[in-house]
């Protein structure tokens, strides 16, 4: 299976999923980013500001999903913001037809809360910006995503916490472990 962290960036879906891959047995973290960092060095393609608009990425992200997971097994963690209605259809109905159930998450807080966290970061401060730049794309796209994943607000729980619920949600958590 795969448990997908969407969100805007810098809400935590990073943080939150490697909290996860101590809570899941068998997981390991996918970073769809990857697929758009391989695809940046082909020479020659339209530059179109963002790595999603490239239909390859899209098919990619599948075929590599389900190559992983057939080669080792597991559960997949892809903490990957997609807010694109469109590009998130492809990449579920792809993830559907090669018959990975998907767990799909939205991390969410309030504009304010996120800007403070972005200005916060000392780990990605070079991502201030494209991040800070990216929060009204993402409260556009809240609309859709809150139904096609479950949501859950981040204001005023840990990523840790966050991680702790996702497990139990999709009843995957290691006995014994909190």
């Amino acid at each position: 299976m795969i448990v997908w962290l969407n969100g805007t960036f810098g809400v935590g879906k990073t943080t939150t999923a490697k909290e996860l891959t101590t809570l899941i047995p068998e997981a390991r973290i996918f970073d769809p980013e990857h697929v758009g960092y391989m695809l940046g060095r082909v020479p020659n393609l339209p530059r179109l500001g963002d790595f999603q608009h490239w239909p390859p990425w899209r098919h990619l992200v599948v075929e590599t999903a389900s190559q992983l997971l057939n080669y080792v097994g597991g559960v997949l963690i892809a903490p990957q913001t997609v807010l694109v209605e469109r590009y998130w259809a492809e990449i579920s109905a792809g993830l559907e037809r090669a018959g990975i159930p998907v767990h799909h998450f939205v991390l969410h807080t309030d504009p304010d809360t996120l800007a403070h966290r972005i200005d916060a970061d000392t780990v990605e401060s070079g991502a201030r910006q494209w991040r800070l730049d990216h929060i009204p794309e993402y409260c556009d796209a809240v609309a859709w995503l809150s139904g096609e994943a479950e949501v859950i607000d981040t204001t005023e729980v840990s990523p840790v916490q966050v991680a702790h619920f996702i497990a139990d949600r999709i009843g995957t958590r290691t006995a014994g472990v909190d």
